[in-house]
Formats: structure tokens, C-alpha cells, sequence
């Protein structure tokens, strides 16, 4: 079973500081095992105010996949449980990540300089 939610921390190329919801989790996840297939983790602030939400509904076990990560931008103790890069903090887009709403379809991931 898969579902998809969409949180944002990001308005234009800066945190707003807030966690929005565009698309909540629809889905009763009791006694479930539960992958967060995520595509970039930089502060951690998302996952840091979702997991609890998330653990609240009792998956039977829940980790975290990342394709990116910036550790030297990562203010809070999440556990990535993997993670396809690690990478410098540095914005970047393509590959489904944007820069003020442009570059998400670009086929390779790019910094932006």
C-alpha cells in the first residue's frame, strides 16, 4: 500500500519556520510497517514535527530514506535510516527539487550558485 503526503517548510528559497500540510495522510497506519521515503533532508524540521504525528497512529516499525542529505545543515536528532547522498549545505535543485518554483524538472540534480 502506498500514500503519498505533502509537507512544506519552504516558501520561495527560504524556511518559513512552519511546517505546512498540502496533502495529510489519509490512511489508518496501526500495527503497520512504515517507510518515509523523503527527497531531501536539510534542517530535519519537517520530519521533527511530523514523526510524532505519525508514531501517535502506532506503526508496528517506521524508518526513513533520504536521497539527499546535508548533515552540516541538520538542526535536529533525526534518524535517517538511508540515504542515497550526503551532500554540502548547498541549495539545490532538479530531479523534483526547485528554486523558487523553477528547475524541479530538470533530469539531474544541480547547486545552485
Amino acid at each position: 500500500e502506498i500514500c503519498f503526503i505533502k509537507l512544506a517548510s519552504y516558501k520561495g528559497t527560504t524556511s518559513s519556520g512552519q511546517v505546512f500540510t498540502a496533502i495529510g495522510l489519509d490512511v489508518d497506519l496501526i500495527g503497520k510497517d512504515i517507510i518515509i521515503i523523503e527527497d531531501i533532508v536539510d534542517t530535519g524540521k519537517t520530519l521533527n514535527e511530523f514523526l510524532p504525528k505519525l508514531m501517535h497512529q502506532q506503526p508496528a516499525s517506521l524508518k526513513i530514506a533520504a536521497l539527499l542529505h546535508k548533515p552540516g545543515a541538520t538542526k535536529f536528532n533525526i534518524r535517517i535510516d538511508y540515504i542515497g547522498f550526503s551532500i554540502p549545505n548547498k541549495f539545490v535543485v532538479g530531479y523534483g527539487l526547485d528554486y523558487d518554483g523553477l528547475g524541479r524538472n530538470l533530469r539531474e540534480i544541480y547547486q545552485v550558485i
